[in-house]
């Protein structure tokens, strides 16, 4: 699923920020609840322009793009660091603010990019490359 969400950049934290500085496109990677626990996701930001320090990144294509109502211009889904919190999070964002049915989700993403996002977060994380920023104090 691809939802709104105030993504918040490694570096932005590193430099003691606690919120995004824009709503952008965020793949959720996974989504987990343990024993009765509340449920965990983990997204990783769409974006125009990956940040410098950036690692990993996925292009998405022009066809994804439009189905899930997008913009034109190139875009990547950036696998080198996620953001954690508990769902749902204060930091979920109406994809149209004037169209409150349209709700938080533009889609999800067909089932072979899907799966390349997962295994490629999965191979950051597995080899110590990947940020993880969580977002909420049970991160």
């Amino acid at each position: 699923m691809v939802i709104r969400y105030a993504y918040l950049w490694r570096s932005e934290h590193e430099r003691g920020r606690e919120e995004g500085t824009k709503d952008r496109p965020c793949a959720v990677v996974l989504a987990t609840t343990r024993d009765g626990e509340a449920t965990r996701v983990v997204v990783a930001a769409i974006t125009h322009t990956p940040p410098r320090d950036t690692i990993d990144a996925i292009e998405v294509p022009a066809a994804v793009k439009a189905r899930l109502g997008l913009d034109h211009q190139r875009s990547w889904i950036v696998t080198s660091e996620v953001n954690v919190f508990t769902w749902p999070g204060p930091d979920l964002r109406l994809v149209d603010p004037r169209d409150r049915d349209r709700g938080i989700a533009y889609g999800f993403l067909p089932s072979a990019l899907a799966k390349t996002l997962i295994a490629r977060v999965l191979e950051q994380v597995r080899s110590g490359r990947t940020g993880v920023i969580g977002r909420d104090n049970e991160a």
